[in-house]
């Protein structure tokens, strides 16, 4: 794997073939969010969307721990490293973008669960759009109980994405739910053994990204263009996405592939 320029102290951002892992790297505070942090994470997702090469990218988190939320202390101060700081200063709403709140990338994240992923950490696994957990991990969206609100979004994505009583129960309460619940709930795709998170993640990206690139990200975008539209709407949206896929060259070659009976080889074009 190539370690990318953009990585940060406490982010570690790696690319290996169309792959680009993202790794929250802040073990000895559970990999809590800092500023440090957000500024890779938003550099990682910039990275993903304009670069052609990745398909599909994995967030996770070092040393068994996805991520335990907000270090408040530490998001409000700039990362000790000087070059780092310089690029938070480039990055519009750098906050935002690193929680995947906003600008969040072309291509689709899985998320790698192990450990802790709660209160920031859970945030940012309902801001993927694939997740794989650990069988012991621990989820939750803490801020109700201790007087907070969840500014990464989560109040309105999450009755969104799982049945309205599921969602109202993480976000009212504040409890902590198992990976087991999670994947009752529906949100979360697989619970693996405690350690093979990234490993099951990383087979999945590969499926993912055997896939043609440009049918995905048109999946992708058809999805959030049409939050919202009703179905004429939004159907339009997707014929004006969907007809320029089914011309490419990566739809011939799929074709192609299938009468020839072998793997295809996707260009992005």
């Amino acid at each position: 794997m190539e370690l990318l320029p953009i990585s940060t102290p406490h982010c570690r951002v790696e690319r290996d073939d169309h792959v680009l892992i993202v790794t929250m790297n802040r073990p000895e505070a559970r990999n809590a969010l800092s500023s440090d942090m957000l500024v890779g994470l938003a550099s990682a997702w910039a990275y993903a969307s304009e670069e052609p090469g990745i398909r599909v990218a994995i967030l996770t988190g070092a040393a068994g721990t996805f991520c335990s939320g907000a270090d408040l202390k530490a998001m409000g101060q700039p990362s000790t490293d000087p070059e780092v700081q310089a690029r938070a200063a480039r990055i519009a709403n750098m906050h935002w973008k690193g929680l995947l709140r906003e600008d969040p990338p072309t291509k689709p994240i899985i998320c790698a669960v192990e450990g802790y992923a709660v209160a920031g950490g859970t945030e940012l696994l309902v801001g993927t759009d694939l997740r794989v957990v650990a069988e012991s991990a621990t989820l939750g969206l803490f801020e109700a109980k201790r007087a907070l609100f969840p500014m990464g979004g989560s109040a309105v994505r999450l009755p969104r994405q799982i049945p309205y009583c599921h969602a109202m129960d993480l976000l009212l309460t504040g409890r902590a739910i198992t990976a087991a619940e999670a994947l009752r709930m529906g949100l979360v795709n697989r619970v693996v053994p405690d350690g093979q998170a990234l490993a099951s993640a990383r087979e999945l990206a590969g499926d993912v990204a055997a896939s043609g690139p440009l049918a995905v990200q048109a999946i992708l975008r058809t999805y959030r263009d049409t939050l919202g539209l009703p179905e004429p709407a939004a159907l339009k949206v997707s014929d004006e996405l969907g007809w320029p896929v089914i011309g490419s060259e990566d739809a011939k070659e799929g074709t192609r592939a299938f009468r020839e009976k072998r793997p295809p080889t996707y260009l992005g074009h």
